[in-house]
């Protein structure tokens, strides 16, 4: 019986261990601010960990995966232009790609404007935001994260 005891406690205390070395420097929020009765601003922040950073979906050819939001297709909304990005741009000649890269610490916001075509109609506005985060020694995998947005 202790050794059954035992064999439990040493997949629990593996699973926890396992746990803690997952890495999430990014946290990601999605909202949206009604302008007026047909215009909405769509924000995906994300707020980024000390030591971290992600890239600009400007980032130039041949360096590393930029930020990407891409938004579902749906016959209520019209996208009113490119997607905007605030926060504190870091610009930096990397030997690595051999390009000059772009990439925000701390907090960037990605803002779309969006229109519906038929005001006071309550929709969701859904899609993926891709990123790769990035400290001094390492790059984690892509990651894509989902959201969903209600406007109304």
């Amino acid at each position: 019986m202790k050794k059954v005891l035992f064999i439990i406690l040493g997949f629990v205390l593996l699973g926890v261990t396992m746990q803690a070395q997952i890495l999430k420097p990014v946290k990601w929020s999605f909202t949206s601010v009604k302008k007026s009765p047909s215009i909405y601003e769509v924000n995906m922040a994300a707020v980024i960990k000390k030591g971290w950073h992600i890239y600009s979906q400007n980032t130039p050819d041949g360096g590393p995966l930029a930020t990407k939001v891409t938004f579902a297709k749906n016959p209520l909304i019209l996208l009113g232009g490119k997607t905007t990005e605030l926060g504190k741009l870091h610009k930096e000649h990397s030997k690595e790609f051999g390009v000059e890269v772009w990439s925000y610490s701390d907090k960037v916001e990605f803002v779309q404007v969006v229109r519906m075509k038929k005001p006071g109609v309550k929709t969701i506005l859904s899609g993926m935001v891709e990123f790769m985060a990035c400290d001094e020694s390492q790059c984690l995998p892509p990651e894509e994260i989902p959201f969903k947005i209600e406007l109304k």
